[in-house]
């Protein structure tokens, strides 16, 4: 592999599963100006949407995850379409 292409800055990061407040650890370079508390250690946090513990594909259960309102936002917009 080419020398000096690749980071050198890994640490253990906090992921914050958003949907369902799952955190897991794992080493990363995401910068972030977060941080959370688990199991009395502080380390940086990078919020997500979603991850493999509430993706539909992932868990085998269809769930609908709208988190800006983006279906009320549609629903609005085409009711004047509406009969």
């Amino acid at each position: 592999m080419k020398k000096g292409i690749h980071p050198e800055n890994y640490r253990v990061v906090a992921f914050k599963d958003m949907s369902n407040e799952d955190v897991f650890l794992t080493k990363s370079t995401a910068i972030t100006n977060e941080t959370i508390d688990v199991n009395g250690v502080e380390y940086p946090l990078i919020k997500m949407e979603i991850s493999r513990t509430s993706h539909p594909y992932y868990t085998g259960k269809a769930k609908l995850v709208d988190t800006a309102g983006r279906i009320d936002k549609f629903k609005n917009k085409y009711a004047k379409f509406s009969k």
